[in-house]
This record gives C-alpha cells, sequence and structure tokens, in this order.
C-alpha cells in the first residue's frame, strides 16, 4: 500500500495537481476535504459553524489513520500538516509532496472562493501570515517540495509522478 499525500496552502493546486496525477500514475484520485463533506454529511463551512475548528481537525486525524486501505493520491486540506500526528501518519504510510506556489499566485486564485471559510473572514494581510506561518510545516511534512511558480499544470504533474516511480522503487 502506498499513498501520495498533496500538502500546501489553499490554492496552491493540490486538487488540480491531483486529478492530474491520478491519470498519469493510474491510481484513485480522493480530495480529503471532499472526502470529509461526503463522510460529515455537511459542508466545510457548516462543520466550521457548529463544531468549531477543533472537531474539524480531529476528523482530519481521524480520515488520515483511517483511510481506505489502498495505493492512492490524496490531496489533503490547507491545515493538515499543522499537526503533528498527521504529519506522523502522511510520512509513515506513504510518499508527501509538497506544493510550494506563492502566496501572490495563491491570492489571485483563493480570494474570492466562498466555499473557505478562512478566506471569507480573513484580510490578505491575515492570510500572508497564515501561509507564512504554515509554510515551515509543509516543509517539515514533505518528502519532496515542488515548487509551481511559472510552470505550467502538465509540467508540475510530470514532475509529481517522476519523483512518485522513482521512489516507488525504493
Amino acid at each position: 500500500m502506498y499513498k501520495v499525500y498533496l500538502v500546501g496552502f489553499m490554492g496552491s493546486g493540490k486538487s488540480a495537481i491531483g486529478r492530474r496525477l491520478s491519470f498519469f500514475l493510474k491510481m484513485p484520485y480522493y480530495d480529503m476535504d471532499k472526502e470529509i463533506v461526503r463522510l460529515q454529511n455537511r459542508t466545510i463551512p457548516e462543520i466550521f459553524e457548529q463544531e468549531g475548528e477543533a472537531y474539524f481537525r480531529k476528523v482530519e486525524t481521524d480520515f488520515l489513520e483511517n483511510f481506505r486501505n489502498e495505493s492512492c493520491i490524496i490531496s489533503t486540506g490547507g491545515g493538515v500538516a499543522m499537526n503533528e500526528k498527521n504529519i506522523e501518519v502522511m510520512r509513515r504510510t506513504g510518499l508527501v509532496l509538497y506544493l510550494d506556489a506563492t502566496f501572490e499566485d495563491i491570492w489571485m486564485r483563493i480570494k474570492s472562493d466562498k466555499n473557505r471559510p478562512i478566506v471569507q473572514n480573513s484580510t490578505k494581510e491575515e492570510l500572508e501570515q497564515l501561509y507564512k506561518t504554515r509554510k515551515w510545516f509543509y516543509k517539515k511534512a514533505a518528502h519532496i517540495t515542488i515548487r509551481t511558480e511559472h510552470r505550467p499544470l502538465r509540467q508540475i504533474t510530470e514532475y509529481a509522478g517522476y519523483q512518485v516511480n522513482r521512489l516507488k522503487g525504493e
């Protein structure tokens, strides 16, 4: 069993790369946030509103510990790597790829996204501070960091696929 986890800040391209990587490597792909929404039968904004962030973070950890015993690609939520236990589970059960995008690229993608509670309730400056704080955790979680700036999705996908295939053989 071999999982490939994509970590990075919201809007860094985890879902877009995950879908393409699934096709490229012929492995199933799961978006962690979408799976949590399905399992909880409510949206992430609803979970945050009804239960709070601490509850949501526990749901993320439970997901990582118990999700499907199969080789697959999982794009994680932006806050997953903030938890030591999550980092340990991901590193133990698979390969962690950090999609390292610039804050300006991310801001252009997320600034008007209504499905991200944190974007709706934060200023650009607050989000940039969160980005800077989280970056250290993504690097700590990652086996491999992939810089995405000025690179087309195809090139990022091919590089990620090359790394997965290279390390699968070990």
